[in-house]
């Protein structure tokens, strides 16, 4: 998977945030979508999610002492006066702390984040080992205020101020944040200024999404409400009692988080014809985030309020649950990734590879790697996926050559050195990492990995731009300290293009195992049914997609009932035990799941 950092979408820029993505509405269309749906939600009961800052202030007013936290990118000033407005409607004085003002200078915090930035032309830096509280110079008498009716600290961090507090904790989904950062309206944490969308992104990843997913964590427990701030001027909000509720429920059954869309360079047009819900306008679309769960968000709802949280919630209080008998493995990462690569009637994604597990480990503090297959969902024309080297490569010369490439650019003959094969609807292309590969133009790709997705060392990239005209970034130290140029000639056929085989079958249904790399830690296996069938998670998530028909029902051993149609990934986690799957459509369904491989 390759991501362009530097998107701006200037075109469709607003006040606040930029992109041509639709805003999340913060309440339930009367009806659900037929088909795709781009905003899935999980109904939680009446009477669970609020709605409106009114609501929130009249909850403060009779707490008197409150710590709002939240995630970076949250419009704090923006938060601060619409609870000022409902203060003032009820004469009620307040003496506001605000956590910005006691960050240490942008200076002294440079030199902290600096050392796990990498270098400044690289997109990628190290995750870091700081603590919040490394970024603030806390003066906790700044506290002390007997005159106001109520105390709020404001901002990133306040429940480092206090332990005597009402916690309220607001996040942002990860797709608003960058659509926030891309306008240009909101810094990094401790930062002044606005930089580069990909400058700041890299911060985002290595550094501020690293503290503050460890902070939320450590806070979650102590908070008392939940707040959704994606939406400027209002947010809805639920009690910690009554969320850590629900995702308790999403844990025994099934979910399916909030996927968002991304063009790029070699986008194309099947996701934009075929979806409803996304824009029309936009200029193309290379990637759904359909599982990509360090940005992605569950929705829950009540009373047609609609209140996103990401997903690493439900990991920090459910993850033995949804991860079953690998949850000490990860602990509180997802391990598995789904999205789709659209290149119908789009280009050649780069020709690019992975690193290794170790070479992940010491220069970006991952703990897995990029470990990464190609699942054909759809193809158009002649489609075809460039995998492994020619019998014949020569690793100096095929350097040389890239290196020219990039310097001269001067195009590449690449099949002369990587094959090529062609991809039909099924298909799964095996891409261990060192891997050289890339998907060809006419695919629609749903790709199954392991969970970290910016790691891609691009090694030619057909001379082209990226949409803001300037020259995508090429890696070709990177690649060559990963490349295996064993994976050639025949040895690709043999152990890089999955071999199918049925393994279980029924009256109207079988089992096909689609069996992935040695390397790989999940497995993957498609389930074809006519009618209805019912399967264990045998202690492992199960992570999901109807890849033919037109709509299944999922049914979970605690009565929970789900509609999913074509293309719509979704999850069922260990904690389910078994589920039942019918066919709602009028053909065979045929429904791709991956799971983690038992250790042996």
């Amino acid at each position: 998977m390759e991501i362009d950092l530097n998107i701006s979408n200037n075109k469709a820029k607003t006040r606040w945030r930029t992109g041509m993505q639709p805003l999340m509405p913060a309440t339930a269309p009367a009806e659900r979508p037929e088909g795709y749906d781009v905003f899935p939600y999980h109904p939680v009961g009446t009477g669970k999610i609020h709605n409106g800052y009114p609501s929130l202030a009249k909850w403060i007013a009779g707490q008197k002492f409150v710590a709002i936290d939240g995630y970076v990118g949250v419009f704090w000033d923006d938060v601060k006066h619409c609870l000022d407005e409902e203060f003032n409607k009820q004469n009620l004085s307040v003496n506001w702390i605000q956590t910005a003002d006691h960050l240490k200078s942008p200076e002294a915090v440079q030199e902290l984040v600096s050392p796990y930035l990498g270098t400044q032309n690289s997109v990628w830096g190290t995750k870091c080992q700081l603590q919040l509280s490394d970024f603030y110079n806390f003066d906790s008498g700044a506290i002390d205020d007997t005159r106001s009716d109520i105390t709020i600290i404001l901002g990133v961090g306040a429940a480092l101020m206090t332990d005597d507090a009402q916690l309220i904790y607001l996040d942002l989904p990860k797709n608003e944040l960058q659509l926030r950062m891309r306008a240009g309206v909101i810094t990094n944490l401790g930062n002044n200024v606005s930089e580069s969308p990909a400058e700041m992104y890299k911060r985002f990843y290595f550094v501020d999404w690293v503290l503050l997913n460890e902070h939320k964590k450590n806070i979650l427990n102590k908070a008392a409400i939940i707040g959704d701030a994606q939406w400027k001027g209002s947010l809805n909000w639920m009690t910690a009692v009554d969320l850590k509720s629900a995702l308790h429920h999403l844990s025994t059954s099934v979910f399916r988080v909030r996927p968002w869309f991304e063009p790029g360079a070699w986008g194309g047009h099947w996701m934009r014809q075929n979806i409803e819900g996304i824009n029309k306008d936009e200029v193309n679309y290379a990637w759904s985030f359909e599982l990509i769960v360090p940005e992605n968000g569950l929705v829950l709802e009540s009373d047609g309020n609609l209140l996103e949280v990401s997903f690493d919630m439900l990991m920090f209080t459910e993850h033995d649950a949804v991860l079953g008998d690998s949850s000490k493995r990860f602990g509180y990462e997802f391990p598995i990734r789904f999205d789709f690569l659209d290149t119908i009637d789009g280009g050649n994604l780069s020709i690019q590879c992975h690193p290794s597990v170790p070479y992940i480990q010491e220069h970006f503090g991952e703990t897995i790697t990029q470990d990464e297959t190609y699942y054909i969902l759809e193809r158009a024309g002649g489609a075809n996926v460039y995998l492994g080297f020619q019998e014949d490569i020569d690793p100096v010369e095929f350097k040389k050559v890239l290196e020219n490439s990039r310097d001269k650019r001067e195009e590449v003959e690449i099949t002369k050195y990587v094959q090529s094969f062609d991809a039909n609807k099924h298909d799964l292309f095996l891409i261990p990492n060192g891997t050289v590969h890339s998907a060809g133009k006419g695919n629609l790709v749903l790709e199954i990995s392991a969970t970290p997705y910016i790691f891609t060392f691009k090694m030619y990239d057909w001379l082209r731009l990226d949409l803001n005209g300037e020259p995508r970034a090429i890696n070709i130290d990177h690649a060559f300290n990963n490349l295996k140029f064993d994976r050639k000639g025949q040895k690709v056929v043999d152990e890089l293009i999955s071999k199918q085989t049925c393994i279980k079958q029924g009256s109207d249904w079988q089992i096909i195992h689609v069996p992935t790399h040695a390397e790989h830690f999940y497995d993957v296996e498609r389930v074809e049914f006519d009618t209805e069938i019912t399967l264990p998670t045998n202690g492992s998530c199960q992570v999901m997609m109807l890849v033919e028909g037109e709509s299944v029902k999922v049914k979970t051993a605690d009565g929970t009932t789900v509609d999913y149609a074509y293309a719509e990934t979704f999850v069922i986690p260990a904690g389910a035990k078994e589920f039942t799957l019918t066919n709602t459509g009028a053909s065979r369904a045929k429904v791709i799941k991956a799971f983690i491989k038992p250790l042996n």
